[in-house]
């Protein structure tokens, strides 16, 4: 007579996965929530335009936008446009009554000239940053001055100038400098939250992998497995990839930046140091078990 069969175990219940899946969800849910929030305050940082300057109808208007800042030379490059109103301008502001001199501060390289009765054309200046260090990537901040100042056939006239950001990489804020008609302001620059965010992902993350394969060559080491072709294939692409991993930085930091000794680095001699320990290790053992004089 054939023994009973065992009898089926019994199929996971939907009931069973709702513990396990609600909690992934709601962290979904609050990532992307956080995801969303950090997205819209820095879109709305990009879409606020500062004014600095005189509010007279006759004055000149500079719309001046940063449009890439340069932390290893420490400089921005900052796009200008001139607009003279009221009876400063002619053919709807686009060119000026007399000879226009915009006179700019010590930081910008270069004041702007535009003869009377031609039309104005958009110029791009660059200006120079002090303070901060490109090595302290991504916490590294700048401070800079930018200023504006009119005469019209040698006589000054107000100015206002409406500054915006377009330097996705970097945060700006800006403190307005008193002036009756003249327009300065002080800027100070920082890496922007979503750039610091996945900078100090880039750290963990070289920190995880290299436990990784710490503990793999623990486990390697102790158990006297020998060499182990896929695993040292794993470590070894670990060591490269984690190079090239780095190189994805946003805003291409240069070596001796805080990521790199903070992670980078670090995270690179443990990897190098674990594959060369599992080699000799493995070879050792491998040596060993073909001795055929061993005990």
């Amino acid at each position: 007579m054939a023994p009973p069969s065992d009898p089926p175990r019994p199929r996971r219940s939907g009931a069973s996965l709702l513990p396990v899946l609600l909690p992934i969800a709601l962290l979904i849910v609050v990532a992307v929530s956080v995801g969303s929030w950090l997205q819209f305050t820095e879109r709305q940082a990009i879409d606020t335009v500062h004014t600095v300057g005189s509010d007279a109808a006759d004055r000149v208007d500079v719309e001046a936008t940063v449009q890439h800042v340069d932390a290893a030379a420490r400089e921005l490059l900052l796009r200008v446009r001139v607009t003279p109103l009221g009876t400063l301008g002619e053919q709807v502001g686009s060119a000026p009554v007399g000879d226009l001199s915009l006179q700019t501060s010590v930081a910008t390289l270069g004041d702007l000239e535009f003869k009377a009765h031609e039309r104005i054309a958009i110029r791009d200046v660059q200006v120079a940053m002090t303070d901060g260090s490109v090595s302290d990537y991504p916490f590294d901040t700048y401070e800079t001055g930018i200023g504006f100042r009119a005469l019209l056939d040698g006589k000054q006239v107000p100015v206002r100038m409406l500054f915006s950001n377009n330097d996705t990489l970097f945060s700006v804020s800006v403190t307005p400098g008193p002036s009756q008609q003249e327009a300065v302001a002080a800027l100070k620059l920082s890496r922007s939250g979503s750039l610091v965010v996945f900078a100090v992902f880039m750290m963990v993350v070289m920190w995880a992998l290299a436990a990784a394969v710490l503990i793999g060559t623990w486990y390697l080491t102790t158990r006297g497995e020998g060499l182990v072709w896929p695993a040292l294939a794993w470590m070894a692409a670990t060591l490269f990839a984690l190079a090239a991993f780095r190189n994805t930085a946003p805003g291409t930091p240069p070596i001796g930046s805080v990521l790199d000794w903070f992670a980078f680095l670090w995270a690179e001699t443990v990897i190098a140091l674990c594959l060369i320990a599992v080699v000799l290790t493995g070879v050792r053992t491998a040596l060993r078990s073909d001795d055929p004089h061993r005990i």
